[in-house]
């Protein structure tokens, strides 16, 4: 069995009795940065063999895993933060457990995206999920489909490109559509800033809206559509 197991985004209290036992129980652990989940494991006193998984070595691991799940072994897959493979490694090896019929299994649990959509305080009983826009080609195109969505969606930020994303959003959604810039969610210094995308893109322009952290924004739908 592959268990996909959500780790805390932030606050370490996040793990469920049912991720600490299996990540206890399974007999390999692969993780997104070994570094990362070891401060996470040696917390709850977790001594299960751990392997890096990662997007730069799961073509090249993924066949090897296959073999190893085959063979009877049990295995868990983490990332740094959150669920795998919402915006994180996972899928490659999800897809090929699939195709080779060995069973998969998702514990509920921390994901970013959830609670900054939840506590945004705009329409959620749809919304669209976008994760992170590409840096450079297809970017635009991304946006302005964005744009004409008559439902709320979600974007994942770099602190590095907050300025940046929040001025281009402005630019194709109009100023005064509302949106929520959240950062360090459920860490100690969990922020939330509402406004117009034209006061939020002003804000952190000039360094009032703090570019620390991992970012969620959550933007309004076009209401004219």
């Amino acid at each position: 069995m592959l268990y996909i197991i959500p780790t805390p985004i932030g606050n370490l209290e996040d793990m469920t009795f049912r991720a600490v036992r299996l990540l206890k129980e399974v007999e390999l652990i692969l993780a997104e940065d070994t570094r990362t989940s070891k401060r996470l494991l040696n917390h709850y006193e977790i001594e299960t063999p751990l392997r890096s998984h990662h997007a730069h070595n799961e073509h090249h691991t993924t066949e090897r895993l296959i073999a190893e799940l085959q063979s009877g072994k049990d295995i868990a897959l983490i990332s740094d933060a959150g669920t795998p493979g919402i915006s994180d490694p996972g899928f490659f090896l999800i897809r090929a457990c699939v195709q080779a019929d060995v069973p998969v299994e998702c514990l509920p649990g921390a994901t970013a995206f959830v609670p900054a959509l939840v506590t945004a305080g705009l329409p959620c009983d749809k919304f669209y999920f976008e994760g992170f826009l590409p840096h450079k080609k297809g970017r635009q195109t991304r946006l302005k489909y964005l744009a004409t969505l008559p439902y709320t969606f979600v974007l994942y930020e770099s602190p590095y490109r907050l300025a940046k994303c929040l001025k281009q959003l402005e630019e194709h959604c109009g100023g005064e559509r509302l949106a929520v810039v959240c950062r360090e969610l459920t860490k100690l210094h969990e922020e939330k800033a509402r406004g117009s995308l034209t006061t939020l893109a002003q804000n952190a322009e000039k360094g009032i809206l703090k570019a620390k952290g991992e970012i969620v924004i959550v933007v309004a739908g076009n209401l004219s559509k």
